[in-house]
């Protein structure tokens, strides 16, 4: 007896050195601005002890009012601004944004004008994270139209058939014995002009060259695209430029004195448009003038990406052809967080190139609905045709 009280203070002494080898758990932050100093107290005086940068991942020691105590992996601690880093969650959400996107085919390549961050959704508000340098390289994924101002994740939804018809009914009339004891009608009022529809914004989910995926402004990265053909765009915005051919010009300064031809895809320079582009154009290049030409011009459609460009093979070799997306009747779906619109059902129409010849091919050789925008109307006064052939 006496023995086994002896042992007891022995096992708590043993207790408490073993919870001094215990790894105390703290929450991890990663620093979301392009670079800040850790301080070693928060006051209006204090030194420097440390420099983090984007995607820098921290410790959390100590909670303050507007400011964390943390450790970087070289042990260096001190007291960072919380509006500078995001939390575990917001992290996740961003490797949940790569790991769903990996797969996904690319739409376009592009070029950053200038250095920007990646939103984990559409919108100017929404939780930022990487930082992407001037001039990077992304892959084009998706586009999306939000609404300029708007509270995150909230996005204008189509106003429906039902909501149309019903805004614009007219009440039903009183009977004949409520008309007699009615009151005399009141002057009527001049009409109002029709309400502006809110001012939007296009984004685009881009992946980087880490892997990192994200949504950013799509007026701050430009479609890689020779300067060549981009000066043909007509104030058009090209979405989407794709190599066709390639044809050998024995003046030509390209290596090899191959020349691209390409298949481009085109929009209206305005944002929340419910297609992709509205005008696909092939540019086929001229041995006997060493420029480019248009050799192929569909306008005006609505037309959704992806763009697709593939080689056929046909008697004595293979010829190149392309396919894009329309819509098949006029159900549409909006996603409410991103903001995405896409047709409910689409139509896939095809074309091959031959020497400079652009044929329509494939199972739908149905007619091509043309749409024109309210910015584009009809050049003469002639009524405008219904559809391509």
């Amino acid at each position: 007896m006496r023995a086994s009280l002896w042992l007891i203070p022995f096992f708590l002494l043993l207790a408490a050195g073993c919870s001094r080898f215990r790894h105390e758990h703290h929450e991890t932050v990663y620093v979301s601005a392009r670079q800040m100093y850790l301080h070693d107290r928060v006051a209006a005086v204090s030194n420097r002890v440390a420099q983090v940068v984007n995607g820098q991942p921290l410790e959390v020691l100590e909670h303050g009012r507007r400011f964390l105590k943390v450790k970087t992996q070289k042990n260096e601690i001190g007291w960072i601004e919380e509006r500078a880093v995001i939390d575990a969650k917001t992290f996740a959400a961003f490797d949940d944004l790569a790991s769903k996107h990996k797969a996904d085919t690319v739409v376009a390549n592009g070029t950053l004008r200038d250095d920007i961050y990646l939103h984990v959704l559409p919108g100017r508000e929404t939780e930022r994270y990487y930082l992407l340098a001037g001039n990077s390289k992304v892959q084009l994924l998706a586009r999306a139209s939000v609404q300029k101002g708007a509270a995150p994740g909230v996005n204008p939804a189509p106003k429906s058939a039902a909501a149309a018809s019903a805004a614009g009914a007219k009440p039903a009339p009183a009977s004949n014995a409520a008309a007699k004891t009615a009151a005399p009608k009141p002057t009527p009022l001049p009409a109002q002009p029709a309400a502006e529809p809110p001012p939007m914004e296009d984004w685009w989910l881009v992946r980087d060259g880490a892997g990192h995926a994200g949504w950013l402004l799509a007026g701050r990265v430009d479609v890689d695209v020779p300067d060549e053909v981009g000066q043909y765009a007509e104030g058009q915005r090209i979405v989407g430029a794709y190599v066709l051919a390639k044809i050998t010009d024995p003046e030509a300064t390209t290596p090899n004195q191959q020349v691209p031809e390409y298949v481009t895809a085109l929009s209206p320079p305005k944002a929340g448009l419910p297609f992709d582009f509205d005008q696909v154009r092939v540019f086929t290049w001229s041995i006997h003038h060493h420029r480019y030409e248009t050799a192929f011009r569909l306008h005006p459609i609505e037309g959704y990406l992806p763009l697709k460009v593939s080689m056929q093979p046909v008697a004595g070799g293979s010829v190149p052809v392309f396919s894009f997306l329309i819509a098949d009747g006029t159900a549409f779906t909006t996603d409410p967080t991103t903001g995405v619109t896409r047709p409910t059902v689409t139509r896939t129409i095809s074309y091959q190139m031959v020497d400079t010849r652009v044929m329509r091919i494939g199972p739908d050789l149905a007619s091509i609905p043309i749409t024109h925008t309210a910015d584009t109307k009809p050049k003469s006064g002639k009524p405008a045709k219904k559809s391509h052939k």
